[in-house]
């Protein structure tokens, strides 16, 4: 394939996955197995995909921003959970192979999409999560979703908006600008390990990123503008994608 269609075809998919991350989850899916189709190797592919990662979220917050949808401080408390445990798998995912994880993953998404439509008895408080009692298991969760997250990162949106949805009773507006927030932190030393020990493929990964940059920005917008309904129907077609993806 000649360089330039390379190019494009990172942007394309790039696009497409930045909207479906912001919404749902699910776009390494896509990102991952297009970089290895272009010839880089598990562990490259992984740490090239990164880049885009960190560039979708940090277009993703400031479009949040602009729509005045933002709570940076209870984000930050957050993301301060994830790191330790980002760190830790990203350096256990250079050496241990994430093929054993995808039958299982297969499972989770789908127990999580049906989750998702099971109406909760509590009430939902509309977008401040400063009030929740008991966020102490919260802060548990977001270091084990931080490690999983530095280890593979595909399907770990899902579970952001499984954990923020059902443990902090909040809207999904609100728990999809926390989770765009929270990956942009713990993907900054996530990123800087996979760079360090080389498996980073800087021209594929700023293409990519430069498409999931843009699908970020109008998935924020969308999210904001479309509401729960939007976010639900995205969800759903997500993880379904991704379940027959990984069963298959």
């Amino acid at each position: 394939m000649d360089e330039a269609w390379k190019y494009l075809l990172l942007f394309g998919v790039g696009s497409f996955a930045g909207f479906v991350n912001v919404n749902a989850g699910g776009g390494s899916t896509i990102t991952l197995p297009t970089l290895i189709f272009l010839g880089l190797d598990s562990a490259l592919a992984n740490g090239t995909n990164r880049v885009a990662i960190l560039i979708q979220n940090i277009f993703a917050v400031s479009s949040f921003r602009k729509r005045n949808v933002h709570q940076f401080g209870e984000s930050m408390k957050l993301s301060y959970a994830t790191l330790p445990g980002a760190i830790i798998g990203a350096l256990v995912s250079v050496r241990i192979s994430d093929e054993w994880f995808q039958r299982i993953l297969a499972v989770i998404m789908i127990g999580i999409v049906i989750s998702m439509f099971i109406p909760r008895m509590q009430k939902t408080f509309e977008n401040d999560v400063s009030t929740v009692k008991n966020k102490w298991l919260i802060y548990a969760v977001m270091f084990c979703l931080g490690f999983y997250g530095g280890f593979i990162q595909v399907g770990v949106g899902f579970l952001f908006m499984a954990a923020l949805y059902h443990l902090l009773k909040i809207n999904l507006v609100t728990v999809n600008m926390h989770k765009v927030f929270i990956v942009l932190i713990y993907t900054i030393p996530s990123l800087i390990i996979f760079v360090s020990l080389g498996y980073v493929n800087w021209s594929f990964g700023l293409s990519l990123a430069a498409g999931n940059a843009l699908g970020a920005w109008f998935g924020a917008r969308a999210s904001v503008k479309g509401g729960e309904k939007l976010i639900r129907i995205v969800l759903a077609f997500a993880i379904i994608l991704m379940a027959v993806k990984l069963i298959l």
